[in-house]
């Protein structure tokens, strides 16, 4: 799942991304264009109690931003509620989130 909340002022947009916790066994990160496919700075966390990863992160409205999950280190997956895809250089796509 992917929230958007813009902020008061409107210089930024809150995007929660929520992934259900069956998805990943250790470790789940959401990473793109927006922290350089870095998943050391898109490390999620799990809430047990609620059942799900999430990470939140604000980025600039009107603009929008290629990402993947990286689910244990290993394989990638796509967000089923990402806004578009588009094909990537390793013939798979990446979500694009519209802000």
């Amino acid at each position: 799942m992917i929230d958007k909340k813009t902020s008061p002022k409107g210089k930024s947009v809150r995007v929660t991304f929520t992934v259900p916790a069956d998805v990943a066994a250790r470790t789940l990160a959401v990473v793109g264009d927006f922290n350089g496919w870095d998943a050391s700075k898109g490390s999620m966390k799990l809430d047990k109690k609620a059942g799900a990863w999430s990470k939140g992160i604000s980025l600039k409205p009107g603009a929008s931003y290629q990402f993947r999950y990286l689910v244990d280190g290993k394989s990638w997956r796509n967000d089923e509620q990402a806004d578009s895809y588009l094909p990537n250089e390793f013939f798979s796509e990446n979500g694009v989130v519209e802000l």
